[in-house]
């Protein structure tokens, strides 16, 4: 008999401590000052520029590259004044930088501009910094900046090149087209839940069509299809979405999408914490706990508490360890959400049986030796083993099997499925929480198996993995995987 208990909200992690607060600075038409006319401060001028600011420079020299920016700014204008610069010159900026080549200069200028109130930067000095100016990548109005606090440049240079890599350049238009529309949207009439579905649509048709420029006729299209939704609009909806077997890099992309547009996330104990990091930080996170023989929320409740949720028009997440369809209740909550006429969805999930499969380098079939592989629950609706195993596919030498939840019952499961036919010499696996950073393997003969297991006292969740494969596979992957189980194994001893 399991314990009840009830859904929780979950209390959400603090933000880490941060090296730099992220700050995007609105410079249109303000004036920033610029002592020094080196190349170096010439690359900050055309920063600056670049984002609409007056830029005085105070420099008795200055280099080609400044003096060709100046002729040539990318928007906002830069005047060069052939002098040094003095406090006056800093009262009222925006912001002021320095370029200079020895600390004491360097200090003058930081403690002037700190007496005027006017945020300081001073190229490759960050002692005398307010602030810094991190990598960029470029796609305004999106624009996305990267800090390592100044601890590694060229690493933050590397990040930037991936991010323009991902990043397809297209996406400054389509967020230009946000811009453009956001106030006529807000005009529009829609209701607030219709305009979120409206932004929902556009970021759908951005992502899939990011090198098509939008035009008026992709407006009109996404009003009129949220339009044409009616009162449907109004309503919430469940989506199920697998969280994998634990390690957050298997979750598919349309599982992250929809992870970042929930109002609320119902979530399993078995679902790894590094998953929820992935979520809308704004969402409600509520912890429904579902844990083999532990102390778990009835089924009923969490149905009721979806429903009610969908009903209030949130967009609700019910986020499930390994597949939702595969052992996850799934057919329960679908059915009680479309008796209860909400709309539902589910984003299939990387299940236990393939992530621990590929971490451990095993295939789940071979044309010689495995033609098929089953999926079978360790218990029954009861707790108890299932009555109802087909006992002669269980021992059938050419199928690899996936024994999900086995361990109250496996020890009964074997001597069961011996008795039917199974060879108990049949090669076998257990994994424990596989996937993730702290995975153990038990190998041995499934009759040898539950004792092993026992002694091991494996972490859940656990999966049973048993078949001719395994043992044609198993002597490839021990090396890799098996000897840190059994080393981890022999330390707990």
């Amino acid at each position: 008999m399991t314990s009840e208990r009830k859904p929780a909200e979950a209390r959400p992690e603090r933000m880490g401590a941060l090296a730099r607060l992220p700050v995007f600075l609105s410079l249109e038409g303000k004036r920033c000052v610029l002592a020094g006319g080196s190349a170096a401060a010439s690359w900050k001028a055309e920063l600056l520029s670049a984002a609409g600011a007056r830029i005085e420079v105070y420099a008795a020299e200055i280099s080609d590259e400044m003096r060709q920016l100046t002729a040539d700014a990318p928007r906002g204008k830069i005047v060069v004044v052939p002098r040094a610069w003095t406090p006056d010159d800093i009262r009222g900026a925006a912001v002021a930088i320095g370029a200079f080549e020895d600390n004491e200069g360097a200090a003058q200028f930081a403690a002037a501009a700190r007496a005027a109130g006017v945020p300081v930067n001073v190229i490759d000095k960050p002692a005398f910094c307010d602030f810094s100016f991190g990598a960029i990548v470029n796609r305004s109005p999106l624009v996305i900046g990267i800090s390592t606090d100044g601890a590694a440049p060229v690493f933050a240079q590397a990040i930037r090149a991936k991010l323009e890599a991902l990043l397809p350049k297209g996406f400054a238009n389509w967020a230009s087209a946000a811009a453009r529309w956001r106030s006529v949207v807000k005009d529009s009439g829609l209701s607030f839940v219709a305009r979120r579905k409206f932004w929902q649509v556009f970021t759908a048709h951005a992502v899939a069509n990011p090198e098509r420029d939008p035009t008026e006729a992709d407006f009109a299209r996404f009003v009129a299809e949220v339009k044409g939704l009616g009162v449907a609009v109004e309503n919430g909806s469940v989506t199920l979405v697998g969280a994998g077997p634990g390690d957050p890099e298997l979750l598919t992309l349309r599982a992250v999408r929809t992870l970042q547009s929930a109002d609320v996330i119902l979530f399993d104990d078995l679902v790894s914490r590094d998953v929820l990091d992935f979520a809308r930080r704004e969402a409600r996170k509520m912890l429904v706990g579902k844990t083999g023989f532990g102390p778990s929320c009835k089924q009923d409740d969490i149905n009721a508490l979806m429903v009610s949720l969908a009903k209030q028009g949130k967009r609700v997440i019910r986020l499930k360890g390994g597949d939702p369809l595969i052992f996850g209740r799934a057919a329960e909550e679908i059915d009680a959400c479309k008796a209860a006429n909400i709309a539902v969805d589910v984003v299939p999930g990387i299940t236990a049986a393939q992530g621990a499969a590929a971490k451990l380098g095993i295939p789940l079939t071979d044309r010689d030796s495995s033609r098929r592989l089953q999926y079978v629950t360790g218990h029954a609706r009861s707790g108890k083993l299932p009555a109802d195993i087909d006992w002669r596919a269980l021992a059938d030498p050419t199928t690899t099997t996936a024994i999900y939840m086995p361990v109250k019952t496996l020890e009964a499961l074997v001597a069961k499925a011996t008795a039917e036919g199974l060879d108990p010499t049949t090669p076998s696996l257990a994994i424990s929480r596989a996937t993730r950073p702290d995975q153990q393997v038990v190998a041995a003969s499934i009759g040898e198996l539950p004792a092993r297991m026992a002694e091991a006292n494996l972490p859940g969740p656990v999966l049973v993995m048993l078949g001719r494969i395994i043992g044609n596979a198993g002597e490839r992957a021990a090396d890799a995987a098996l000897r840190p189980a059994s080393l981890a194994r022999t330390a707990s001893e």
